[in-house]
């Protein structure tokens, strides 16, 4: 009867785990912290759940938590469809996206804006501005050197030099007045030259903008769409093996991101693809100036506690 009356013992849930940082992390005492973590320890304690911690691989998570032997999965875990089939998934409670790790630009960025201005696209526009000023100024020249001797008289240099500097100081609106033209047909010709200059100005100086920008100094890879072209390692068993499979992409597969970021680091590849936040963390701690992620974030993924 005393047996009957005692409340049922209340079963310790088993939730796995894995280096997952900042998601899930041990410190040197043994705790394990991180954002997952907090997350589900707070949950544990409102439903007054009894719980303990058990290390796994990543591999061996996704299947302890389909054959049972793992209660829960808490770490930086995707929903994907595959997965659903074999376990359960709460609600997401954080969205992110893959991201691609690669060796850090080398060198002066004072002597990669040097090289951007001595690029072909670049000497094609300063050449268009040159001519466009030579042309212009000879051809207000020969309008008006016969009827407006005073600002574009005398010899054929000096005419051609005046011409020239009127078209400079007119294509840059700062128009100093020192030379006029008076016909109709060298007016009809300054009008369309002014409307013109103004074009030309706001190309040269989109121009020099994007030379200085320093996200416009590129790397060897931009985006996914570069992949194929350069030798790529991920992660096994995750999200960011799958999507690199499905896109018929090769790679080298790594037990953790910290493997692959030593590959990096190493020359044995040249990019890393796996989850951003997760590279974001380990390039900024422990690769700093040697790693770079880049900006894009692609492959939407959504993080959950697998059950």
């Amino acid at each position: 009867i005393l047996a009957q009356n005692e409340p049922p013992v209340q079963k310790v849930l088993v939730v796995g785990t894995f280096d997952a940082p900042p998601f899930s992390l041990k410190t040197n005492q043994g705790k394990w912290t991180g954002i997952s973590i907090e997350l589900w320890e707070n949950i544990a304690n409102e439903m007054g759940l009894k719980y303990e911690y058990e290390e796994r691989e990543f591999k061996g998570l996704l299947d302890g938590v389909a054959d049972g032997s793992l209660d829960a999965v808490v770490t930086a875990l995707t929903l994907t469809t595959e997965r659903e089939k074999i376990f359960d998934f709460t609600h997401s409670y954080y969205n992110t996206g893959l991201g691609i790790a690669v060796e850090a630009k080398k060198g002066s960025l004072w002597k990669a804006v040097f090289k951007r201005f001595l690029s072909t696209e670049f000497l094609r526009i300063i050449g268009a501005l040159i001519s466009g000023l030579l042309i212009v100024g000879t051809i207000i020249w020969l309008v008006e050197r016969k009827n407006n001797n005073v600002h574009f008289g005398g010899e054929i240099k000096k005419g051609i030099a005046d011409g020239i500097w009127w078209s400079v100081v007119t294509m840059t609106t700062v128009g100093y007045g020192d030379k006029v033209p008076q016909s109709v047909v060298g007016r009809l010709i300054a009008t369309i030259w002014i409307f013109c200059g103004v074009i030309l100005v706001s190309v040269f100086i989109a121009t020099i903008t994007s030379a200085l920008t320093v996200t416009q100094l590129e790397y060897a890879i931009d985006g996914p769409e570069d992949l194929p072209k350069v030798t790529v390692g991920t992660i096994q068993h995750t999200t960011s093996e799958i999507y690199l499979k499905t896109n018929r992409i090769s790679y080298i597969g790594f037990d953790t991101a910290s493997k692959g970021l030593k590959a990096i680091e190493a020359g044995t590849i040249n990019a890393l693809v796996f989850d951003a936040p997760l590279l974001q963390y380990f390039a900024n701690k422990d690769y700093k100036g040697k790693i770079d992620v880049l900006p894009r974030i692609f492959a939407s993924q959504e993080y959950c506690i697998a059950l």
